[in-house]
């Protein structure tokens, strides 16, 4: 109920317990709502996305095409984020689309694990920072919840902050991940 949070913003603002509000796994008719009733703005929207979990990417890169990617399942939150200035956080950037856990490392997607591999080695990286680097190299400027408080594979994953990624690699592990373009 939007009201109820709206009350709960503002008095969590008013206390100085809270600066920054942000939401997560809403649609745009969802934060359009919540916006309709609180005074502060909506910083962040945390959401799944991963290189095996896409659907926020695929619905704008097949626009107007009969295939299965041109669905748009989530009321366009790419675009609205970004029109909006609000940050995504995707969370498990490590997540299998399944229920396989993690998808680095495991032999069910030895075709996806292969070019991040070949992509760390090359760059001098982690294969945990070459994900989080496609994650970054994407013009939203996302910032992603990589759930984890182990020292040595924190400073694994934020290597990707250095990573330069091209368009081209970019793309490269797009599709090594099964998704497919028109």
């Amino acid at each position: 109920e939007p009201e109820e949070v709206a009350s709960a913003f503002s008095q969590l603002h008013q206390s100085g317990k809270v600066r920054h509000f942000g939401v997560s796994n809403m649609n745009p008719g969802q934060i359009e709502l919540l916006r309709r009733y609180v005074d502060q703005e909506i910083a962040a929207n945390q959401l799944q996305l991963s290189l095996t979990h896409t659907g926020m990417i695929d619905s704008g890169l097949n626009v107007n095409t009969a295939m299965d990617g041109a669905v748009v399942r989530d009321g366009g939150i790419l675009e609205y984020c970004r029109l909006h200035d609000i940050t995504i956080q995707p969370w498990s950037p490590f997540q299998a689309r399944s229920s396989k856990g993690v998808f680095l490392d495991h032999e069910d997607f030895l075709e996806l694990n292969s070019p991040i591999d070949a992509m760390a080695e090359k760059k001098g990286v982690t294969n945990s920072a070459i994900v989080v680097a496609w994650l970054l190299r994407h013009p939203a400027r996302m910032q992603p919840i990589v759930g984890t408080t182990d020292p040595t594979r924190l400073r694994g994953i934020a290597q990707a902050s250095r990573v330069e990624m091209t368009r081209q690699e970019w793309y490269e592990l797009y599709l090594a991940a099964g998704n497919v373009l028109p």
